[in-house]
């Protein structure tokens, strides 16, 4: 039997179970109503269904008094409603200025001023590919750009700004992993033993032989390290975004996690925090009033762009091999891997959310476990 209707706006499939509400969008340009289907498993979860799209109608056509009609809104005025409306009250600030940047120095100068009935997958193709090319962007920095793109336009079609995204028929650009640099044991070893001593010891410790983020480093403040158990939780991150360095949580849900503090990095900790207690009994609580852990040489805490160039400059004066401060993270999950730990444990220690981030990441850890499976069942046979 077809479906057959129920109630003004309700009707019911019973081949497939399921209750269908058509909700009026309007009329597009040739004047052809516009209708969006939704499914309920219950005629009750239907009619509340309609009754909240006809609330949520009534309340966005209060708030969109100030927008221009769909048919004439250009994507520039989008963004900014979007911005304002959508992403700053619910984002980070450091999300809030990234997107900012994109939307300021690329988007709206390149398609701006286009109304969001002409915006067609072929346009915003063009953008990437004409963006890439004259701006010197990497197809990386691209799918942000895309990202920002969806998310924009996802939102204005929820809002009935727009009938369909015209993202859902563009083609990402592809994202490609850039080679990890890392330092093998002997070579971590020798780092270890020309930082003995020096103001950046501890935070590279905690980077080769925790495997932190360099942001985790720079927010890690006392409360988190438990020295009576050899712990240390890490629960916040201090980040930047311009000129602007903000303490905040941690990347994801995962990225919260307690590791076991080896005595090499425990004895560390211990040291640096008597010594701040004597700079504190002899300063006053002026010192380090944040709490931090990890200060510069003037006892302030380390933003990490700042943390990272003293870093490049150590090796480079040490004619050390080349790295960056987060190839130490990747020093730390290559060594496990080579100690025999599984992607899952080494994803935990991480923060990565699943073992699968942890591969993708870290193809070489997949290639060299590949290769000792095969190894393996080829021993088998002989």
């Amino acid at each position: 039997m077809a479906r057959k209707a129920v109630e003004r706006n309700i009707s019911y499939d019973d081949k497939r179970k399921l209750y269908y509400v058509s909700m009026e969008l309007g009329r597009d340009e040739t004047g052809k109503r516009i209708k969006q289907y939704r499914t309920f498993p219950t005629l009750a979860a239907a009619r509340n269904g309609l009754k909240d799209f006809l609330a949520s109608r009534e309340r966005e056509q209060g708030q969109e008094e100030h927008l221009a009609p769909a048919q004439e809104m250009d994507l520039a005025h989008w963004l900014e409603y979007w911005m304002e409306s959508i992403v700053r009250p619910n984002r980070a600030e450091t999300t809030v200025y990234a997107y900012q940047k994109i939307i300021d120095n690329h988007i709206v100068p390149a398609m701006g001023d286009i109304p969001l009935k002409k915006l067609t997958p072929k346009v915003i193709q063009a953008y990437y590919t004409e963006t890439q090319k004259a701006a010197g962007l990497s197809s990386n920095t691209i799918r942000r750009h895309h990202d920002l793109l969806s998310s924009a336009l996802r939102s204005a079609v929820r809002q009935d700004v727009m009938v369909v995204s015209p993202m859902e028929r563009v083609e990402p650009p592809r994202v490609r992993t850039a080679e990890s640099r890392f330092y093998d044991n002997q070579e971590l070893k020798l780092l270890y033993q020309k930082i003995e001593g020096q103001i950046l010891e501890l935070p590279v410790k905690l980077a080769g032989s925790l495997g932190m983020r360099r942001e985790e480093i720079c927010g890690l403040k006392w409360e988190s390290v438990d020295f009576q158990r050899h712990l240390v939780i890490i629960r916040e991150a201090r980040t930047a975004y311009g000129a602007t360095i903000v303490q905040k949580e941690t990347k994801n849900r995962s990225s919260v996690r307690t590791l076991y503090l080896p005595d090499e990095v425990f004895l560390l900790l211990e040291q640096e925090q008597a010594r701040q207690q004597g700079e504190r009994g002899r300063l006053g609580m002026t010192f380090n009033p944040t709490d931090h852990v990890i200060l510069d040489h003037k006892g302030v805490p380390y933003s990490p762009n700042a943390l990272s160039l003293a870093f490049t400059r150590f090796v480079k004066k040490n004619d050390l091999p080349r790295l960056t401060f987060h190839g130490l993270r990747h020093t730390f999950a290559t060594i496990a891997s080579c100690q025999g730990a599984s992607l899952f444990d080494i994803g935990k220690a991480l923060g990565h959310s699943t073992p699968a981030t942890t591969g993708r990441i870290y193809t070489h850890l997949v290639d060299r476990t590949h290769e000792e499976l095969v190894q393996r069942v080829s021993d088998a046979l002989k």
